[in-house]
């Protein structure tokens, strides 16, 4: 009896010690959340929730699946065309992503030489910043439009380097405003020059990226293209509900859910294989 009474008071000092001293981890609904606020935000999409995006998933997965129950009378067919529904915005908001992203990195050479020319020609870094929401180029100047109002309200640098991070959500952008930044703290006349060797690396950078990628597109569009196949014969046999009940059996679902497992498996590890290294965000 006095062992166990001595075992429940460690368990229980321990348990205690464990809740000062071991750190807790974020729960694992919010690090979705902020996943996909970091996507939205790449997209382009920051003033829209997280909540409202996932209940758009649910509402395209639901409907997906009620219209093939419906075309069908198939629940495991309609089930998995309703998974690919739900991941439907998915694929969209992130190929947003990815256009943006190419497009803004395209554009920041040019929005760099800009800032060089009027810190050259006697601006102040805040008004070179301002001047880009009218010179600079046309996919930027939202963002330092916003910027020029921001500093105009508050006149507060940092805080208004800040928000325009959050509002470009661009790993290039990051490195630009951060440069900015130390410029700015730091003084000295190095900042034309810092702003000329940043713009001739990141003219480097885009066109050695954009030739890996024209390399790179038809192995991507063929992956694609293969996992796509046998889903869209589905979709077509799925007009013929005699022949697509078939797969309400057991054995049948077992068939669907052992060929999506492996299209997914192969698609990522296709993707992973060929994926090029991506630029993180730093300090955002």
């Amino acid at each position: 009896m006095g062992v166990l009474v001595g075992l429940g008071l460690g368990v229980g000092l321990l348990l205690i010690w464990s809740v000062f001293a071991v750190p807790r981890s974020a729960p694992r609904v919010r690090r979705h959340r902020s996943r996909v606020a970091g996507l939205l935000a790449g997209a382009g999409l920051g003033h829209v929730s997280s909540s409202a995006f996932l209940v758009l998933c649910l509402v395209t997965g639901c409907s997906t699946t009620l219209l093939l129950q419906v075309m069908t009378r198939t629940p495991p067919v309609a089930l998995l065309f309703g998974a690919m529904g739900a991941y439907l915005p998915v694929v969209v908001v992130a190929g947003r992503a990815r256009r943006r992203r190419r497009d803004f990195a395209e554009v920041w050479p040019e929005a760099v030489d800009n800032l060089a020319s009027a810190v050259r020609a006697g601006l102040s870094l805040p008004d070179a910043l301002a001047q880009l929401s009218v010179r600079g180029p046309e996919p930027l100047r939202s963002s330092f439009a916003a910027f020029a109002l921001d500093y105009q309200v508050t006149g507060r640098f940092g805080e208004c380097l800040d928000r325009l991070k959050h509002r470009l959500a661009d790993p290039v952008g990051d490195r630009v405003v951060e440069g900015l930044r130390v410029a700015r703290e730091v003084g000295g006349g190095e900042l034309g020059r810092l702003l000329r060797n940043l713009s001739g690396y990141l003219r480097d950078e885009a066109r050695t990226r954009s030739e890996l990628e024209a390399r790179q597109a038809w192995t991507v569009n063929g992956a694609r293209l293969a996992v796509a196949a046998p889903w869209l014969v589905l979709l077509m046999m799925s007009f013929q509900p005699s022949v697509v009940r078939r797969y309400a059996s057991p054995a049948g679902t077992m068939v669907l859910l052992f060929a999506a497992s492996t299209c997914l498996v192969a698609y990522r590890l296709m993707m992973r294989i060929g994926r090029l290294p991506q630029d993180r965000r730093i300090l955002s």
